[in-house]
């Protein structure tokens, strides 16, 4: 059982940073049910359930939210509940009858995760957007890519994930830690593009302190500095090397061989960089990566070979942590971080629309005659045959 066993969240179902926020604190042990409209849309990507992680976790209730009687039946949860999330556009969950005001007028301990992309108000507050544009916004997108090429998504990491589900997730965590003190439930207005810009900070303060230049992939950590970036290997894959310290650089350049050369010091002198670079070009260009590893890996040259997905999670580092592990039958990362006196672990499979309904309704103290008559007044969906479970 995780930390946050024992809390019960309801989960108004949206896309991408929404999910990814839910299924941590349910990792953590929280009891997250999904509540589905039963049109609920997604990103446009076909896939089937059993491989859509991010709804790991949870059970699905699917349940008419534009019924009184679907509504009614939230609200009667969310009475009970510890915690809201909500990913709409602001105003959608108030259209629904189901806006904090209303929920925290029933559940005044209630904590209520709003998590959008642009925040609760502002003049983009009603625009539609994606990870790109809120990492945009906020200066980070502009900071990533080479020096002579455009900006690079650095996959929908910063915006959706980092900068909107771990923030909501922390400041959703927070809040209930204040209303177990004080009895008092608030809401999170948790934004990507606020996120992203707090994810920025070191390199914000690096900027005001005129250490780090406007032009991408021309400071310490953009792959402007020759001893922070990756290098293709001799069987045209890649290589990453850190070595910003002193002695860590001392030690790559005699592992190397390129101790004598002076041009290779000092390595803070932006004006040989170039020259830098290229003799590590050279250099990692003249053996495999497996041969790197095998000269580099066990030393503090802060060296790490560049691997797919496929191989990161077969590598004996993340094999001895149980990085990734096999749940359902699918190989994916494990629940984190770790906890000395409790195992945070995923606790069930990737739910079908609908697939727990009757049994959701029935934990939370719906009668049973009453979920008949919301099935049979197709307010509630119950999939009569759901996907099959491969436990592992």
């Amino acid at each position: 059982m995780g930390p946050l066993a024992g809390l019960r969240i309801v989960e108004l179902a949206g896309i991408g940073a929404g999910p990814h926020c839910a299924m941590m604190l349910s990792d953590m042990g929280a009891d997250v049910v999904r509540v589905d409209r039963l049109a609920a849309s997604g990103l446009g990507v076909p896939i089937d359930v059993k491989f859509d992680l991010l709804l790991r976790g949870r059970r699905s209730l699917a349940i008419d939210l534009k019924s009184e009687a679907g509504r009614d039946t939230v609200l009667r949860m969310i009475d009970q509940a510890d915690a809201v999330i909500e990913s709409f556009r602001p105003g959608v969950v108030e259209r629904m009858g189901l806006g904090p005001d209303v929920c925290l007028s029933r559940n005044p301990k209630l904590v209520f995760g709003r998590l959008t992309g642009w925040g609760q108000d502002g003049p983009y507050a009603q625009m539609a957007g994606h990870d790109i544009n809120y990492i945009a916004l906020s200066g980070v997108l502009h900071a990533i890519g080479s020096r002579e090429g455009p900006p690079v998504p650095p996959l929908n990491l910063v915006g959706d994930f980092g900068g909107g589900a771990v923030y909501c997730a922390f400041g959703i965590v927070s809040a209930l830690l204040h209303a177990q003190r004080t009895g008092q439930g608030q809401v999170v207005d948790a934004a990507m593009v606020d996120g992203a810009a707090a994810l920025l900070t070191m390199v914000v303060g690096f900027r005001r302190g005129g250490i780090w230049s406007s032009q991408r992939g021309d400071n310490i950590v953009d792959g402007g500095a020759p001893y922070y970036a990756a290098y293709e290997t001799s069987d045209r894959k890649f290589v990453s090397i850190g070595a910003m310290e002193d002695k860590f650089y001392e030690l790559l350049l005699l592992k190397l061989g390129l101790e004598h050369d002076s041009n290779m010091r000092p390595h803070t002198d932006r004006s040989r960089w170039d020259y830098q670079r290229e003799r590590f070009k050279a250099c990692f260009l003249a053996r495999s990566r497996d041969e790197w590893c095998a000269l580099l890996e066990g030393t503090d040259t802060c060296f790490a070979p560049v691997l797919t997905i496929d191989e990161a999670s077969k590598h004996a580092h993340l094999k001895a942590r149980q990085t990734y592990i096999d749940f359902n039958g699918v190989n994916q990362p494990a629940a984190n971080p770790r906890f000395s006196a409790t195992k945070p672990t995923p606790s069930v499979p990737p739910a079908a629309l609908g697939q727990h309904s009757r049994e959701v309704l029935a934990d939370w103290g719906i009668a049973p005659e009453t979920i008949d008559q919301l099935c049979r007044s197709s307010v509630v969906f119950q999939v009569t045959q759901p996907p099959l479970i491969i436990k592992t």
